[in-house]
């Protein structure tokens, strides 16, 4: 099966779950979206109100000003794969519960295994957290690290950056820092694996 029907299915899969409670208020699934064979995967927190009405992630204020980022590197939507840690909107925006980001850990390391990116860009704390539960987002933002077969590169969420504009300033140095990197995803093996996972082991 090509990754791009093994994705259909988990869509799917992802649309029926009831794994965590979650799904009982929301309107949709949001399961992701993108290039079947990105090279780049990108990583949110939850659907907000806009992507649960419209089952798409990255759909709101913040996807609109992603797609400027991704501008800024030479990238668009049609390049990349972005998807969520949970797959169903948390009532009122918010934050996920553990308990409910560990019932959806599931399907995001069914569409990674799918997709094997050479780069997963984290945005925000809770798909940081996924990596570095220890590693404070203000502390290694914009510095990618080898996991394994992966380069993971942290990043503020975009709508963080469009509530405070010290951190916009930052998301975006930090997209334009890693400008080459982003248009080269194939380099990505020659980055040193510089921080360390606090013992969890990798996905791949």
């Amino acid at each position: 099966m090509d990754n791009k029907k093994q994705l259909q299915l988990l869509t799917q899969q992802i649309k029926d779950c009831t794994r965590c409670d979650l799904y009982r208020s929301a309107s949709h699934s949001v399961a992701g979206e993108g290039n079947p064979n990105a090279k780049i995967v990108f990583i949110g927190e939850a659907p907000g109100r806009r992507e649960d009405l419209l089952g798409r992630p990255f759909v709101g204020h913040a996807g609109k000003y992603l797609d400027l980022l991704l501008e800024k590197t030479g990238l668009s939507r049609q390049d990349i794969f972005i998807t969520n840690m949970v797959k169903h909107r948390p009532p009122e925006n918010r934050d996920p519960l553990p308990n409910e980001i560990a019932a959806c850990n599931v399907w995001l390391e069914k569409q990674l295994s799918a997709i094997s990116p050479k780069i997963i860009v984290t945005l925000g704390k809770w798909s940081l957290s996924y990596y570095l539960p220890t590693k404070k987002i203000s502390e290694i933002h914009g510095q990618p690290f080898k996991q394994g077969n992966v380069v993971v590169m942290p990043m503020y969420h975009p709508a963080a950056a469009l509530r405070n504009s010290n951190l916009a300033r930052e998301l975006e140095n930090d997209f334009v820092k890693n400008k080459e990197l982003l248009q080269n995803p194939d380099t990505a093996t020659q980055i040193s694996s510089s921080l360390e996972r606090d013992g969890q082991e990798s996905l791949f």
